[in-house]
């Protein structure tokens, strides 16, 4: 099979495509003809060095945590799914390729009207934003501020927030940005100096929870307008939070919590926005456009 792999670690050019074995689903595994791989700054760090817990380190490796496609094998004491089942998933690992295997309860049924692109990114950020706005128990009535709100991981997590009853939520976001994030529910504001005042001109009493995925600057903005820190967290800026003294960020992933969220998306709450597509072969190039930092959308990888 194809993959998009690396044989070191580095810069976007090590990511290159490589034949490698297909792989075989063992008991209570599923392999998946991948049709669509989404692209996460998580990542860039596994190209640039970082072993994510639980995985092992060795060459060649293939990127990829989360990816959809149709069943093409199942392993034993697989009983929830058969061969020719359109499924999309989650993993460490392996999702830049043609054929993944993973444990059958890391997959849930596609929708049959979700498009493949909007399926194969939609587990990485969808079940961050769920992981994060149910640390920060968003519910009904509250007022939500979302920082970088306009990129994969905010666009979800506004909408997410709306689904679950939010009242306000507020989205910082550069200018351009502000019309997107009006047609999501949102009140947008403006990053950079000033931005405390501007998030308490929309909210003069402050805000309930808050979501950081913009860094410290952000950050630091979230917690003096949040009534109580403890219920402000982020995605980003781990370091800043320490020093602030905030909870960790943590959780994990689960079918059961994908399920929630693809139930969500068939009754029109929640979507993914695309913002570019490329070829498995380009991968390199999906990694670039992903490390420019806030862009507007999701960016897949397309799987032939």
């Amino acid at each position: 099979m194809t993959a998009a792999a690396l044989s070191a670690y580095g810069p976007p050019e090590v990511l290159r495509p490589m034949e490698l074995a297909v792989p075989e689903p063992g008991p209570g595994e599923v392999r998946v003809r991948v049709r669509a791989a989404g692209v996460q700054p998580f990542d860039l760090r596994v190209r640039e060095g970082w072993t994510p817990p639980g995985a092992e380190r060795g060459f060649p490796l293939v990127p990829g945590n989360e990816f959809a496609g149709v069943v093409d094998r199942i392993g034993e004491r697989v009983a929830d799914f058969a061969v020719g089942d359109e499924v999309l998933g989650y993993g460490l690992l392996g999702g830049y390729a043609q054929y993944v295997a993973v444990p059958a309860e890391q997959l849930v049924h596609k929708p049959g009207a979700m498009p493949w692109t909007v399926a194969g990114g939609f587990s990485g950020n969808g079940q961050g934003a769920h992981l994060a706005l149910s640390q920060l128990r968003v519910g009904p009535g509250d007022t939500v501020l979302i920082g970088a709100a306009a990129g994969a991981l905010g666009t979800f997590s506004v909408q997410l927030a709306r689904a679950w009853g939010a009242t306000t939520v507020i989205g910082t976001a550069s200018e351009r940005n502000h019309d997107h994030l009006r047609a999501l529910g949102a009140i947008p504001v403006t990053y950079g100096e000033g931005l405390v005042e501007r998030i308490r001109a929309v909210a003069p009493d402050g805000v309930d929870a808050a979501l950081d995925a913009a860094g410290p600057e952000g950050l630091r903005a979230a917690v003096a307008v949040t009534k109580d820190r403890r219920r402000v967290v982020t995605m980003v800026a781990t370091e800043e939070a320490a020093r602030l003294g905030l909870p960790e960020w943590g959780g994990t992933r689960s079918a059961a919590r994908l399920a929630e969220l693809t139930a969500l998306y068939e009754k029109g709450a929640v979507d993914v926005l695309l913002r570019a597509e490329f070829a498995l072969e380009r991968a390199a190039d999906a990694h670039r456009l992903v490390a420019t930092g806030h862009g507007r959308g999701k960016v897949v990888l397309t799987v032939d």
